[in-house]
Parts: structure tokens; C-alpha cells; sequence
């Protein structure tokens, strides 16, 4: 039996897409402030210089490391979910 959800049920979320050189999945970030993130790691991209970004997370990944200067490209992705 089908079970229907019902418009209220349906929720929105963000999570910033991290894409990294070499790298054929991007990392999905769920953060508090993706619009912050995204701009942070806007700035890596216009950077030469390498440091070590580390964040924690509200998704499936709790942790994360990259080295900056290794972004390709950032996104932030708006999704639906059922909650």
C-alpha cells in the first residue's frame, strides 16, 4: 500500500557541494549557514595559497578535512525531504 505524504510533511534543506580536483564525487556539507560556507569557500578558489580547512557537519559526514587549494568549484544545492 502507497503511502501519501502529505505537502506539510515536505521540508527544505541546504547543503553546500564542495568539488575537488581529482575528485569524481563532490563532498555534500549540511551546515548551520551555507551561504557562509559557500562564501568561505568562494575565497579558496581565488587563493593560490594551501591551507587545511576543517568543518563539522550536520549530515551523514560529521567531520571534514581538504586542503584548500585543492577546490575545483562549490555549489549550494537546495533539496526536499520528507520530515
Amino acid at each position: 500500500m502507497a503511502q501519501q505524504f502529505n505537502a506539510q510533511n515536505i521540508k527544505k534543506r541546504t547543503s553546500v557541494l564542495v568539488f575537488l580536483k581529482g575528485s569524481t564525487a563532490p563532498l555534500v556539507l549540511y551546515v548551520e549557514n551555507s551561504e557562509e560556507l559557500y562564501a568561505e569557500l568562494q575565497q579558496c578558489l581565488k587563493s593560490a595559497a594551501a591551507s587545511v580547512i576543517e568543518k563539522e557537519t550536520q549530515g551523514p559526514l560529521k567531520k571534514v578535512s581538504f586542503i584548500s587549494n585543492q577546490v575545483a568549484a562549490v555549489a549550494i544545492q537546495e533539496e526536499q525531504y520528507v520530515g
